[in-house]
């Protein structure tokens, strides 16, 4: 293992903010794994790469961020990863729902830049290593 902050699965659709976040993620130090759909972080988790901590989109073309979850759990993937939703939904019952399903934490885009995306990561991550 290298002396990173841990390691990251990030989801999105969005190349470009695929890319932007996982910049952000690598210059403070975190290994990452940028997936573009649901099936790439699935396949990525079950090749080995054990994540601290999967940041996904709820929003995305065929399977979503939902369905990503449900996979993750029925497939018992990232068991102990801090999973985190980072999304342009600021709605309260998908709020809810991506709770039900697992999510530790709910992000809406807008509301924070991408330092503090790391940032808030660190933080679930650090509350989780208290337990």
């Amino acid at each position: 293992m290298t002396d990173s902050k841990g390691r990251v699965i990030l989801l999105d659709d969005d190349k470009f903010l695929a890319d932007m976040y996982s910049m952000k993620f690598v210059q403070s130090g975190y290994e990452v794994s940028a997936c573009l759909s649901v099936q790439d972080a699935i396949t990525a988790i079950q090749k080995g790469f054990d994540p601290d901590a999967v940041l996904f989109d709820l929003i995305m073309p065929g399977q979503d961020g939902f369905a990503f979850l449900e996979s993750l759990r029925s497939g018992h993937l990232a068991e102990r990863a801090v999973k985190i939703a980072l999304t342009n939904q600021s709605d309260d019952s998908e709020r809810e729902k991506a709770l039900q399903l697992g999510a530790d934490r709910y992000i809406v885009k807008a509301s924070m830049i991408p330092s503090e995306v790391v940032s808030a990561v660190g933080e679930e991550l650090a509350k989780k290593k208290g337990k």
